[in-house]
């Protein structure tokens, strides 16, 4: 009987999913997108990957080893951060700046709040972040075949004050991938294919993704933007950032109900900001303010715990 009764401190509930092989699938999801930017933007997207998942990586490593702490780089969060960060710049960065922004991101971003698990903003996004700020003209050049231009929602923002020539992409366009972005944000059908392995795998629930572009598409038709709800959610890194940024596990709600609460409010940041803040883009931002109030939420939403009795008069 000994060997038939455990007796352990939970939680009990085992999953086969390790970290490794969820953040394996995770790649495989996001290799569609891959794909379909080097297609569209040029052989020189897997060098930027590859620098960028290398320098990931290596700082990773660095860092453990400096700090006496057990090397991890093997359950491929590094690389998933690497793969991610190279998708939201543009294949025409100089590789140097990738390093920095992936440097940044594992270090800083990651390390410094504890590693994985701890840190209170996606990493990724926050490399992204930094980079924009840091190096404005590099981050917003996002050439096709070699030819630079004008983006959708940069023609969008400026409205009569856009280049000379600059239209707008037609539905298919958006949808297939011939628009110049970053590059992971060419193909919403690439993206979109990724999404769904996820969600099939049960990786990531559909809420939040849901959400996000239903909320960015009603707020479009509400703040009257001129390219409509569709142009709206499948231009700019909209769909990389609802499928594969905002469902990270660990600056995400983790109750169905706060999951819903911040994707609404990753899709109203998001709207406000591409109407009327400086910058034609707001994704990355949007993200990054609501991963710190996924505290917050999580308390609001937080389900009673059976058994538990009702505070009554403050006892």
């Amino acid at each position: 009987m000994r060997r038939l009764l455990v007796v352990a401190s939970s939680p009990h509930i085992r999953s086969e999913m390790s970290t490794a092989r969820i953040m394996a699938w995770v790649m495989i999801a996001l290799a569609p997108s891959g794909f379909a930017g080097i297609w569209f933007l040029g052989p020189r997207s897997v060098l930027v990957a590859a620098v960028c998942i290398a320098s990931c990586v290596a700082a990773e490593a660095a860092w453990q080893k400096a700090a006496k702490q057990k090397i991890t780089v093997s359950d491929l969060s590094a690389a998933v951060t690497g793969l991610l960060l190279a998708y939201n710049i543009p294949p025409a960065i100089p590789l140097w700046m990738a390093v920095c922004g992936s440097v940044f991101a594992m270090v800083v971003v990651k390390h410094f709040f504890g590693g994985i698990g701890q840190n209170i903003v996606n990493p990724a996004l926050a490399g992204r972040a930094m980079m924009l700020i840091c190096w404005p003209a590099a981050m917003t050049s996002w050439p096709v075949h070699g030819v630079s231009g004008a983006t959708p929602l940069a023609i969008l923002k400026n409205g009569a004050a856009a280049p000379i020539g600059a239209i707008l992409p037609s539905l298919a366009d958006a949808f297939f991938g011939h628009i110049g972005y970053c590059i992971g944000e060419t193909s919403v059908l690439a993206l979109l294919m990724g999404g769904g392995i996820l969600v099939f795998k049960r990786i990531i629930s559909w809420i939040i993704p849901v959400t996000y572009i239903a909320t960015v598409a009603v707020a479009s038709v509400i703040f009257g933007r001129a390219g409509g709800p569709l142009l709206e959610i499948m231009t700019g890194g909209l769909m990389l950032g609802a499928i594969f940024m905002a469902t990270d596990y660990v600056t995400s709600p983790m109750t169905p109900e706060g999951q819903a609460i911040f994707a609404l409010g990753c899709g109203v940041l998001t709207s406000l900001i591409r109407t009327f803040g400086g910058y034609p883009e707001g994704v990355a931002y949007s993200i990054l303010i609501m991963n710190l109030t996924v505290p917050i939420i999580d308390r609001m939403t937080a389900p009673r715990v059976f058994g538990e009795a009702k505070n009554r008069g403050g006892r």
